[in-house]
């Protein structure tokens, strides 16, 4: 699993790339890399998880898997007033959303490398988002929803995004057993973007 963009340590060589992209009426760049997850170019799941998200200006806010960090960098866009703190197991994602977050002018950034929701645990959010890592098996997704739903404060939201063709129904099934809920915000080019809000705190 060494060259998996959910591995600590991607094996390939690296050959930065950057990228240039509009989300939520700004223009943004991002520098890439091999080994981590859409090195391309923002792919249309996380596109759509980004204009759909729904951030207020004093969150802060839970990126799981952040990869580069485009999901991460809009939400502390849009939180001003919060924090996003972004989180991922391979270390050189992290490295690039830390430059990604330099690179586009925030400053109210905290990126961590870890493996789920352990580098934050005893923190709680207003939000979490995530485009997450399916092909890391079904047992990692359900690991990660428990956590997350640990990490929100009561009314805490969280927002993900899944290609129906991939099991998006079962994960958003999944969510609703540990959030009691999970409502289905959009839906696009084979990608589904859930909510599921925090309703108790036990």
């Amino acid at each position: 699993m060494s060259n998996h963009y959910f591995s600590p340590r991607p094996q390939v060589g690296s050959r930065p790339k950057q990228i240039r992209v509009r989300m939520r009426g700004r223009e943004w760049t991002f520098l890439s890399d091999r080994g981590v997850f859409a090195r391309s170019g923002v792919d249309g799941g996380t596109r759509l998880l980004v204009e759909t998200m729904r951030i207020a200006s004093a969150d802060h806010v839970l990126d799981i898997g952040c990869g580069y960090g485009p999901v991460g960098l809009v939400a502390a866009w849009l939180a001003p007033d919060g924090q996003a703190v972004l989180v991922d197991v391979n270390e050189r994602a992290v490295m690039l959303a830390a430059q990604n977050a330099r690179l586009n002018g925030l400053v109210n950034v905290e990126v961590l490398q870890g493996d789920g929701c352990g580098p934050v645990a005893g923190r709680f959010f207003d939000a979490a988002v995530t485009n997450p890592p399916i092909r890391a098996g079904k047992a990692t997704l359900r690991r990660l929803v428990r956590e997350i739903w640990q990490q929100l404060r009561p009314g805490g939201r969280f927002y993900f995004v899944a290609r129906t063709a991939q099991g998006a129904r079962t994960l958003a099934r999944d969510v609703t057993e540990v959030f009691g809920g999970a409502r289905e915000l959009e839906r696009e080019s084979g990608y589904r973007v859930y909510e599921a809000i925090k309703e108790r705190d036990s």
